[in-house]
């Protein structure tokens, strides 16, 4: 096992191989020294369950590389990351975010293990059940996509400690019966472990290329 205690994971796909060149030549090159990051993208035609490419910062695991099996490609890489690192905590982010400061992930890991907090991000609280609208984003996804009752961290930016990630491990299925990644990650997460949920105000840090993202994120409020 290869000791790193914090490990950033950003969601890409080869045919968007230009937006991890970009975010490379901006600003991943200044990440704080303690943290190491890999670009994710899945291939169903590996041999093997998930391949890192420790030259390109990249890790390719064994599933589909379409927006919809994103749940998949994402409980794929943290369990290829349990099985290689001893870790603490995943930092998860998104090939079409850009950060303004990276000393963001100074004080974030500070506060994370002063608090002792198992996961947090921009949380979304939905009360009642509700038709997703990210088919307006995505029109991949079904038309038809109920949301249920739960506590999530939008997927722009959302950690998770090693118990947590173990935790999700044991739910697998559940997740890649899912659409939508980041909601399949605080739907299936036990309650102990949202206890000290750890919000954070991740339009202060991040910004997105899609215009539409941060409206829907706001209208399911």
């Amino acid at each position: 096992m290869i000791d790193q205690e914090f490990i950033l994971l950003i969601m890409n796909c080869k045919k968007y191989a230009d937006k991890a060149a970009h975010q490379k030549s901006t600003w991943l090159p200044l990440l704080p020294a303690f943290l190491r990051y890999f670009h994710v993208v899945g291939d169903e035609t590996l041999d093997s369950e998930y391949l890192f490419n420790y030259t390109e910062n990249l890790l390719i695991v064994r599933t589909p590389d379409d927006y919809n099996s994103l749940p998949k490609k994402v409980i794929a890489a943290f369990s290829a990351v349990s099985e290689t690192f001893s870790f603490k905590y995943i930092f998860k982010t998104d090939d079409d975010q850009t950060i303004s400061n990276v000393k963001f992930f100074d004080t974030i890991s500070a506060l994370i293990k002063l608090k002792n907090a198992n996961y947090g991000g921009f949380t979304i609280d939905i009360k009642q059940p509700y038709l997703s609208e990210y088919n307006r984003i995505h029109p991949e996804l079904p038309n038809y996509l109920p949301l249920y009752k739960t506590v999530y961290c939008s997927g722009r930016f959302y950690f998770l400690s090693l118990n947590a990630v173990s935790y999700l491990l044991s739910k697998r299925e559940n997740i890649e019966r899912e659409y939508l990644e980041d909601y399949a990650v605080g739907l299936n997460l036990s309650k102990d472990l949202k206890e000290n949920m750890m919000h954070i105000d991740t339009s202060k840090y991040f910004s997105d290329s899609n215009p539409l993202l941060k409206k829907v994120e706001q209208n399911s409020l």
